[in-house]
Formats: C-alpha cells, structure tokens, sequence
C-alpha cells in the first residue's frame, strides 16, 4: 500500500477553518494547489507560491505557480507544476507558508500533520477534513503603489500626533522629564 501525507491548511486569519488534504508523496504542489483551492471554491487559475517554512513560518524556498503569460525567466524558481513534495519535506512536520492570488493575497499556513498508509481504491488527492466555512476571495486589488500611499498616510498620522503638543503645553516636565509643578506641596 502506497504512503500519503496528510496535510493541514488552515487559512492564517480564520485559523478555525482549514482542510485537510491526502496526496502522495509523488504529488506535486499544483495538485495540492489545485486539491485545497477546487475544495474551498476559489479560483485556481490565480498566481500562488508556497514557500517552505521552519516553525515560526518564516518564509524560505518559493515554489510558485505561474499562470500563462506571467511566466518568470527564473531557472532557479521552482513551479508547482513540477515541484514534488516529497523533495522538500525534510521533518515529519514540514510546514510551508502559502500565499493565493498575488493581486489579493491571501495568506494561509500548510502543515504536514501526518504521514500514513492510502486506502486501497482511493484516488488521490483527496480533501480528508473540512472545517468551517471557507471566507470569500479579497475582491479589492492592492496594487503596490496604494500599500506605498497607505503607509505614507499612516506615518504623516504618527508623525503629526508627535507634533501637535508644544513645549508650551509640556512646560511643566524640566529638564529631568519629571513633574516639577509644585501640587501636592505642603
């Protein structure tokens, strides 16, 4: 009988909902791409990278999926289409972080949470669990100009909420930066 891995991906702002995933180990991540998206009801025709993670989901090696027409001259790039997972599972563990549609991005943890013996009969992959229901795609479009404008906006606020009080106002701190009004004098 064949092994599979179990993976669990729990969406990383709804960690209560999540799917679990049956693949082979000869699997590639288009198919657990494909699997988790078709199980969820999102579009699978989105650019998409997994990227594999230590225990603290810091990101390392992409793997991505590209769809026609943004195809990247990256050799070093691996794609989903290709990339099996048996190549990069190094713990029994393995976590990936995973990213859907760069224009919305949505991001979402993978965890291998199991690795066990296939049902005989069984097509692989298959969606094994499912948790809760599924938050709609971002419908809004961030494009990185607007995440550059949003951050300038938020630091002219904390700059202009630094600047509204004046030294007339602060005059009582002395140079100590201590209280040095004379309330509570006896």
């Amino acid at each position: 009988m064949a092994v599979i891995y179990r993976f669990r991906i729990t969406f990383e702002d709804h960690e209560e909902v999540y799917r679990e995933i049956d693949i082979l180990p000869k699997g590639t991540f288009y198919e657990l791409h494909e699997t988790f998206l078709s199980a969820i009801g999102y579009d699978v025709d989105k650019s998409s990278s997994f990227y594999v993670s230590n225990d603290q989901w810091k990101k390392g090696k992409e793997i991505a999926y590209l769809p026609l027409g943004n195809k990247k001259n990256d050799e070093e790039l691996a794609l989903m289409e290709n990339a099996k997972l048996n190549r990069f599972i190094d713990d029994p563990h393995q976590k990936f972080y995973y990213i859907y549609d760069f224009n919305r991005p949505q991001d979402f943890y993978v965890e291998l949470v199991r690795i066990r013996k296939g049902e005989e009969g069984e097509n692989y992959p298959l969606v094994s669990k499912s948790i809760g229901k599924a938050p709609k795609p971002l419908n809004k479009v961030i494009h990185p100009s607007q995440i550059e404008a949003q951050e300038e906006e938020e630091n002219q606020i904390e700059n202009d909420e630094v600047d509204q009080f004046d030294e007339d106002e602060l005059g009582f701190l002395g140079n100590t930066g201590e209280d040095e009004s004379n309330f509570g004098e006896e």
